[in-house]
């Protein structure tokens, strides 16, 4: 081969080395959008599937791929599909039980509110229907279904920000008795203290921005099956709808894993000493944490739940139940941050009327519980008492200044709540 120019040298130089004999420890990360093969037929072989390669990364990256083996193996499932979001992850979920013009979900009232906003406006616009029930009343539920005859069965956990407790085997026993699919948002609860494939569920989701992810750096979602006969569908809904993860995203969130169980841990332990301070303290009406439930709701959370633990969400309802109690606390906060998110290393704090469920109406707020007063603490691995300490001088906080803004008549009274 004649010489090459200088600026063909630019382009090529030290590129397509051979990897390395020896194993990297950790996945690297795979920063190319398509792969080069020798000959044609090895290409060929590889796009119509007789060898498990990659060719372009939209159908499939090391990277990604190193990150979605790991989500079947934890969560038990047959294989996993990665996504460029949470949502992302629940639209493929939801597409790859073949929802088509007239078909019914029947999904959580609880449900986090972008997700029923996807099935009301993207879903519905296609002739699909949501009808939504409380998942935990198991025979109003399995009324329901009987009555509907739904295709899907969707989901949470744990339910964002009311920590409601779905009983995974009846719902996953109602979905196979009406013929449906059941989509489990695992989020909340991460597959530290739950793995719902083991209970019946069909497909498990996850935002992996959250606890997988874990440090505010990365956004993501994967979609975990039972079986493999799914796979076809998921894998339509990643390479034609194109929400891929990518790899930047996929290491960032596969190095998260590796710690999930010791920040869990942690998290867990800090959310159940400071739930237990909150109950005493006065300015608070409600905390709302799984170790305190009682009757059906106790009993699923022993059925789904693998250990000890209650997670790592504690929410609070304030005695002062209004938007501007609720503003006045979270704005004193100093060490807890206002952070729209949840499972991070730090805690972080956030008024659900506002952030979660924004897009619901009043009126549909408050028919689930999610009132102007609601707090959600996403707990962090610092030091408890820290936490504790920035929780009670922002209460404290918010008396004062709720004090400066009542007639004077009325000053004593409050300083006296």
């Amino acid at each position: 081969m004649a010489a090459l120019s200088i600026a063909t040298q630019f382009v090529h130089a030290g590129e397509r080395r051979k990897s390395p004999a020896g194993v990297p420890a950790s996945t690297p990360i795979y920063a190319s959008s398509s792969f080069i093969y020798e000959r044609m037929e090895d290409v060929d072989r590889v796009v119509e599937g007789e060898v498990s390669d990659f060719v372009y990364s939209r159908y499939g990256n090391p990277t990604v791929a190193a990150f979605e083996k790991a989500m079947a193996a934890i969560e038990h499932g047959k294989f996993a599909f990665a996504y460029g979001s949470g949502m992302a992850a629940l639209h493929a979920a939801l597409l790859a039980c073949e929802l088509a013009t007239g078909s019914i979900v029947l999904a959580s009232q609880d449900l986090y509110g972008s997700t029923i906003e996807l099935l009301y406006t993207v879903f519905g616009a296609f002739g699909v229907k949501t009808v939504t029930e409380d998942f935990t009343d198991i025979a109003a539920l399995r009324a329901k279904a009987f009555e509907i005859k739904p295709a899907v069965l969707i989901c949470e956990t744990l339910s964002n920000p009311l920590l409601k407790v779905c009983d995974i085997e009846e719902c996953a026993a109602i979905a196979r008795e009406t013929g449906a699919k059941l989509i489990v948002d695992n989020t909340f609860a991460t597959p530290y203290l739950c793995r719902p494939i083991d209970l019946g569920a069909d497909f498990v989701v996850h935002s992996a921005t959250k606890y997988l992810g874990g440090h505010a750096d990365a956004t993501g979602g994967v979609v975990i099956a039972k079986e493999d006969f799914d796979k076809p569908a998921l894998l339509g809904a990643l390479t034609l709808a194109g929400g891929v993860l990518s790899p930047w995203e996929a290491h960032s969130i596969l190095r998260g894993i590796k710690t999930l169980g010791l920040r869990m841990e942690k998290q867990c332990s800090n959310a159940e000493q400071l739930a237990g301070y909150l109950q005493k303290l006065p300015q608070i009406d409600e905390v709302i944490y799984p170790k305190f439930f009682e009757g059906t709701q106790a009993e699923a959370l022993d059925g789904a739940f693998h250990g000890s633990e209650y997670g790592a969400i504690v929410s609070i309802r304030l005695k002062e139940d209004t938007r501007e109690e609720a503003y006045r606390f979270l704005n004193a906060l100093n060490l807890c941050t206002r952070a729209a998110s949840v499972g991070d290393l730090f805690t972080g704090i956030v008024h659900p009327a506002t952030a979660t469920h924004r897009e619901l109406s009043p009126a549909k707020r408050a028919a689930i519980g999610i009132t102007e007063g609601l707090i959600r603490i996403s707990v962090g691995i610092e030091d408890v008492n820290d936490i504790l300490a920035d929780i009670e001088q922002a209460l404290s906080v918010a008396i004062i200044l709720r004090a400066e803004t009542q007639p004077l008549g009325s000053v004593h009274e409050i300083a006296a709540a």
